[in-house]
């Protein structure tokens, strides 16, 4: 489908600029014995020192083939649709449930989630560290980009999107939004029973913190993402893990009280609201449903004129 939604976009326009694709491989102690894989692509445009261009970082990189990610980039810029950020996809570690999870950046240690494909998030903490001290800064040293939160964005999928919420979240001083597609927001530190999943949410127990006042977020879910409905409301666990993180659960507060605005209505149009959320009909647990949102997050993060 993700391949389907592109050939529409290619269609409808004269050839994208291709971007240039620089490989880095980058050492990441704590979180990986090898370095990570990290490929940039970087609009034409970009390569001129006066463009300074937004960055867009992007969790499972590896995923950029199957969803489509930098030739849809191209597409989009190619229209006039978008402003293309440099995309900057960093492969998954090899420990993927270790790494992509939640932390406590106050004090320095990961929220580890217990599950029964095993823990997550054991070396969450390790890894934002290195995301944000060292990848960032390796980013900036060599490409002519903006240095301002606002320029900077982490997208990613199930369990990397969580992750790039929970970062966007704890690093407001760099990063200014986050894309979260389908996100792992059901990660929870107790598993006894289904109150006690949804009452220690990891997620959700993030709202009861200071909120960072500028920070803009895409979240992204498919109507058929899975069968699970631990509450019975006839709408899946992961529909409810979105929907309850913007409008809050038994008490607790969501998004919406905490005085965010919300564009919740389904198309999305660029720049509006600081949390936008998307239902994609149809929409599956896979790269390709991620696919083809990447189209309405990119309009809504990098809208012409911005």
């Amino acid at each position: 489908m993700a391949a389907v939604a592109l050939a529409l976009l290619l269609a409808a326009t004269a050839a994208p600029a291709a971007p240039r694709i620089r490989t880095l491989h980058v050492p990441a102690p704590g979180v990986a014995d090898a370095p990570l894989r990290v490929r940039v692509a970087v609009p034409p445009r970009c390569l001129d020192a006066r463009a300074r261009c937004d960055t867009l970082y992007v969790n499972d990189g590896q995923d950029a083939e199957a969803t489509a990610l930098f030739e849809t980039v191209a597409a989009l810029d190619a229209r006039g649709e978008i402003r293309a950020p440099v995309v900057v996809a960093i492969d998954a570690p090899p420990d993927r449930m270790g790494a992509y999870g939640f932390s406590d950046r106050a004090n320095g240690r990961p929220v580890i989630a217990p599950t029964r494909y095993g823990d997550v998030g054991a070396r969450a903490q390790a890894y934002s560290a290195w995301l944000v001290d060292v990848l960032v800064p390796r980013i900036q040293a060599r490409w002519p980009v903006r240095r301002t939160p606002a320029s900077r964005t982490l997208l990613g999928w199930s369990l990397g999107g969580a992750h790039a919420f929970d970062v966007a979240w704890q690093y407001p001083d760099v990063l200014g939004g986050a894309g979260a597609f389908s996100p792992s927001f059901w990660l929870s530190t107790e598993r006894d029973d289904a109150d006690a999943i949804a009452r220690t949410r990891i997620a959700h127990s993030k709202l009861t913190h200071a909120a960072p006042p500028s920070l803009r977020l895409f979240l992204a879910v498919g109507t058929d993402e899975e069968r699970d409905d631990r509450d019975g409301d006839g709408v899946n666990d992961a529909l409810d893990d979105v929907r309850e993180l913007v409008d809050g659960h038994a008490g607790a507060p969501g998004l919406r009280a905490l005085g965010y605005r919300i564009d919740a209505d389904g198309r999305v149009q660029p720049g509006h609201g600081d949390v936008a959320l998307y239902v994609l009909p149809g929409g599956i647990h896979r790269q390709s449903s991620w696919g083809r949102v990447l189209p309405a997050f990119l309009r809504w993060a990098y809208p012409r004129g911005r």
